[in-house]
């Protein structure tokens, strides 16, 4: 009765014949298409392209579209796809994971579902976990793209801008994820549309991807850059900052904590840095950190906002009282305070762009993936990415004998079985793969194999090009091959001469790795298109999985049944035990890779809006109109704080609004507050956005109006990329130190999404008033330019866990050694601050 039911509700076994049916009609089609010329066959192409512009769809075009790659393939590489490999063609161009055993032709089958989907025009991405692999599949399918009309481009490491916009233009593009992942991050960094190198992200087939999508997931993608903030000038602008006088030099708001420099205060900074106008757009750094530095002296108190601990300043949370460890200002002002507690100043390297994989990958139209294993993962790949698992049925039976795990007592008993079984199966000529878990433990078996004299090859996964040539030739007479359990990858093991009758290969297993899909993988390497093989995994009760899952018991049991090294056990049970844990172990994991995405989650969707922003700015011919609306919302929200509708007009404070007014939109005696007193708060917005205006008409005259409109995307372009950085590096903090909140009873993800949003709402205004005042502010002669505000470079997300090596810059501010101190001493600079150590 189960067996009925089973059948009825097996999902797997309806779409296969569902799958079955399809592949009968390509292959009903093979006649005809095999009596076409060369020529014939090309032309198929441009067919199928016209029939998709007049309204046809892919999934009409897909039956000879696919019999006529497989002509094509019989043709120019001399294989024919099974009726199998058309199966997981078709599951792969529903955007599905096709599950084929190893040896089953996944590369060939690709070739299907690509050839369709780049028909469109879209373009069609094939995604490959290393380089070598991905120049391989470029070479070899490329031979049959080609023949059909297509073009092919290959996507690598250190290619320069041309040779990627190329690559990318073609209709199918070979990579590897992280090269996909760090072109989209870098195009979302140019100065100028024509730099970038992607196109709208449409369909991508990912090899391995289970190894990507899942293995991976938990790393995200960085850019790295070290900010553009000069130790020496935090020193020099603090000192300089002591020297102000308040009301004379700067103004201080208390309820807004602003901070502005008056002309007087303008002129010293001119005359002690040397520069002849403060406000120069190539003195925007120099002005930021005056500024950072009077915010530090004049609104940051010691023992109320911050304190100092262990040479460290921490931030004092303002509502609780509590210290937030871990916890930075940002845009520098935490450099700020640590120059005027005459600390170490701590100028790290800066995330300037990040993205996960599962939010990369989340991004294209339509996403399809193949392995050997993705069955064990399925409930991920459905709730993350929304892809079906597909188990497509092998070409031949399966004969491969995998045989019940052997236990013993000690780490030392296992080896030397595992070295006595290499032996013996080299004796009679039977190759051996041998599968380990961590480096050290394929060198410990080297070791041992060496003193027995056997001939071996050793892989740890150093070498890509090297290692499929050694892992193809594992198959041959007599080879012993030691592989950490993913070297190798996507390399079929072909059984060379006189192999069948020997038994095919035999795989053995060290250990058991804590994913079931890593096991079935080793495994997946015997037995490929109906050969024969076996396999065996060697455990013990000291290996790691065992010792976390209670083997304790086990152990115990053995040492009463007087069983030594030398006695294994070979139990059902045991093996399902193992099994079991697995499985915990892979929930543990799923529950992490699912936290990390809610969290990215958070930054994805603010990503969004910038990025989307970002791409208006660039496209945008005229941006007059947003930065006035810029302008305006920053004026609003400086007004309002001081003309509030619920105080009596008596206790605004209009002085404040004329200092914010000089300080950061118009020149000192613009705008006076005879000019704005007895008015209410929208009326003094209004006569405050008149003299703008005028100004801003003035500047517009002055410049010419293709000048302007690139001095305002210059600007504009640089605030929200020093801001959006700024706002990534706080976010980091902000995650780092959210966790602590559990304690208190609180959810640390419902802390985090809120207080992301408030700081996002929080950098908006940030970009705004950046905007605003440079636009309004700074001079420009023949130094207009779109400048990246931080050099960035992709950090390798297999390196140092994925986080960029902290390094601290220092750049000396351009002041002459014999000029007098700015600081103040009346010495020369050599012999104060400038003084060489």
């Amino acid at each position: 009765m189960m067996g009925i039911l089973n059948k009825i509700f097996d999902q797997n076994k309806r779409e296969v014949k569902r799958l079955a049916k399809l592949a009968d009609q390509i292959d009903s089609l093979a006649v005809d298409i095999e009596k076409l010329s060369d020529e014939q066959l090309k032309g198929k192409t441009e067919e199928f392209k016209g029939r998709y512009e007049k309204g046809e769809t892919l999934d009409e075009i897909l039956p000879e579209a696919f019999a006529v790659v497989r002509e094509g393939a019989r043709r120019v590489l001399g294989l024919h796809p099974y009726k199998v490999q058309l199966m997981g063609g078709v599951s792969l161009h529903e955007g599905n994971i096709s599950e084929m055993k190893t040896g089953e032709g996944k590369t060939l089958t690709a070739t299907m579902p690509v050839y369709l989907n780049a028909l469109s025009g879209k373009g069609v991405h094939v995604i490959t976990v290393n380089e070598y692999l991905a120049s391989r599949d470029a070479h070899e399918m490329g031979q049959l793209y080609e023949f059909l009309g297509l073009s092919v481009g290959l996507n690598l490491n250190g290619m320069s801008k041309e040779e990627k916009q190329a690559a990318y233009a073609a209709d199918i593009t070979y990579g590897t994820n992280n090269e996909y992942g760090f072109d989209y991050l870098r195009d979302n960094m140019v100065l100028y549309n024509n730099q970038k190198v992607q196109r709208p992200l449409n369909y991508a087939v990912i090899d391995e991807v289970d190894s990507i999508l899942i293995d991976e997931a938990r790393t995200p993608l960085i850019i790295s850059g070290t900010a553009q903030k000069s130790a020496q000038l935090y020193v020099q602008a603090n000192a300089f900052v002591r020297t102000l006088k308040k009301d004379e030099d700067f103004t201080y708001d208390e309820k807004t904590k602003g901070v502005q420099l008056t002309e007087e205060g303008i002129t010293k900074s001119e005359r002690a840095f040397g520069i002849e106008n403060l406000f120069d757009i190539n003195h925007v750094t120099l002005n930021h950190h005056i500024n950072q530095a009077l915010k530090a002296h004049a609104s940051m108190h010691l023992d109320v906002d911050y304190v100092v601990q262990d040479g460290e300043i921490v931030i004092v949370d303002q509502f609780t009282g509590r210290l937030m460890k871990g916890r930075r200002y940002s845009e520098g002002l935490h450099q700020a305070i640590e120059a005027k507690e005459g600390l170490e100043i701590q100028n790290e390297s800066m995330t300037l762009a990040t993205i996960t994989f599962q939010n990369y990958f989340r991004r294209y139209e339509k996403l399809a993936g193949m392995t050997g294993t993705a069955k064990t993962e399925e409930e991920e790949f459905r709730n993350i990415y929304n892809m079906n698992v597909v188990v497509i049925p092998t070409n031949k039976e399966i004969i491969r004998d995998d045989r019940a795990d052997l236990i013993y007592a000690s780490t030392e008993g296992k080896f030397r079985a595992v070295c006595e079984d290499i032996a013996e199966r080299n004796e009679k000529g039977q190759p051996v793969l041998v599968g380990t878990v961590a480096i050290e433990t394929s060198e410990l078996i080297s070791r041992y194999l060496t003193k027995k004299g056997i001939r071996h090859n050793v892989l740890n996964a150093k070498n890509h090009g090297r290692e499929a040539e050694i892992i193809a030739e594992a198959g041959t007479k007599g080879a012993v091959t030691i592989a950490t359990n993913m070297a190798g990858r996507g390399t079929d093991i072909k059984l060379g001469e006189g192999v069948v009758d020997v038994g095919g290969l035999a795989v053995i297993g060290t250990e058991r790795h804590e994913s079931r899909r890593i096991d079935n993988q080793l495994r997946g390497r015997s037995g490929r298109q109906g050969d024969p093989g076996v396999t065996q995994f060697y455990l013990s009760m000291e290996d790691e999985l065992m010792r976390r899952f209670g083997s304790d018991n086990m152990k115990s049991m053995m040492e009463r049944l007087g069983m030594d090294d030398t006695q294994p056990i070979q139990s059902k049970m045991v093996s399902r035990a193992v099994e079991s844990a697995q499985k915990r172990v892979e929930g543990n994991n799923f529950d992490a890779r699912k936290q990390l995405l809610q969290y990215d989650d958070v930054l994805r969707q603010q990503r969004e809006i910038i990025y989307k922003q970002r791409n208006e700015v660039l496209d945008a011919e005229n941006l007059k109109e947003i930065v006035e609306q810029m302008i305006i919302s920053s004026l609003e929200r400086n007004v309002l704080v001081h003309t509030p509708a619920s105080e009596d007009e008596e206790e605004w404070n209009l002085e404040a609004v004329i200092d914010y007014v000089n300080g950061n939109l118009l020149n000192e005696g613009d705008i006076t507050i005879e000019d704005i007193r007895g008015k209410d708060g929208q009326e003094i917005i209004e006569t405050i956005l008149a003299k703008i205006k005028e100004r801003y008409n003035e500047k517009e005259e002055l410049l010419g109006t293709e000048q302007m409109r690139e001095f305002e995307k210059v600007i504009v372009l640089r605030a929200v990329d020093s801001k959006w950085i700024d706002h990534i590096d706080q976010m980091d903090q902000l995650r780092q130190g959210i966790h602590l909140r559990a304690y208190g009873q609180i959810d640390p993800l419902r802390e985090y999404q809120q207080e992301g949003f408030a700081m996002f709402e929080q950098m908006v205004a940030s970009i705004e008033e950046y905007a605003a005042k440079y636009i309004m502010k700074a001079e420009i002669r023949n130094n207009l330019e779109r400048q990246e505000v931080v050099k960035g470079h992709a950090v390798n997300p297999k390196e140092e866990g994925g986080k960029p090596k902290k390094k601290p810059v220092t750049k000396v501010m351009d002041v002459g050694r014999n000029d007098p101190c700015i600081c103040g001493s009346g010495k020369k600079y050599k012999n104060c601050c400038g003084k060489v150590e």
